[in-house]
């Protein structure tokens, strides 16, 4: 049975999840927080080093600050997108005002940057305020999933 490697994003515990069961709403074996809920989820850097190292589903992270005003315009269809391509994708995102050296650490230039993860590796970048379609569209395509 072929299973996937998920880190939980609330606690940071890596999980392993068959692959019958994530349409069924897995929880996190430690905290049990939902895995792959099509939710959001606020990160910071330690969460983020560890399940862009371990995760096996697409990640996408969005990198924005609060005072960004296309960030915030964006952030309404990055959640519709988070929806549609669960169980399957999952969405995250950290603040580069908090955290500075995440910026840093990646080379981000300008914001809001969305950065897709998949098996410890970047697997493609979108820079720029997206509708929730080009968001969709870019997962599917980087990552190879289904229509």
């Amino acid at each position: 049975m072929s299973s996937h490697k998920l880190t939980c994003l609330e606690c940071g515990a890596v999980n392993r999840v068959p692959d019958a069961k994530l349409s069924s709403g897995p929880k996190c074996g430690v905290c049990g927080a939902r895995l792959a809920d099509g939710k959001v989820k606020a990160l910071d850097p330690a969460t983020l080093a560890k399940a862009t190292k371990n995760d096996q589903l697409p990640l996408l992270v969005d990198f924005w600050a609060p005072w960004c005003g296309p960030c915030r315009m964006m952030a309404p269809q990055f959640e519709t997108a988070a929806r549609a391509l669960a169980p399957n994708a999952r969405f995250a995102k950290i603040d580069t005002q908090d955290f500075p050296a995440v910026s840093q650490k990646f080379g981000i230039r300008g914001i809001p940057l969305l950065i897709l993860f998949q098996n410890g590796t970047e697997i493609g970048r979108l820079s720029g305020a997206r509708p929730a379609a080009e968001i969709e569209a870019f997962v599917r395509n980087s990552a190879k999933l289904p229509a």
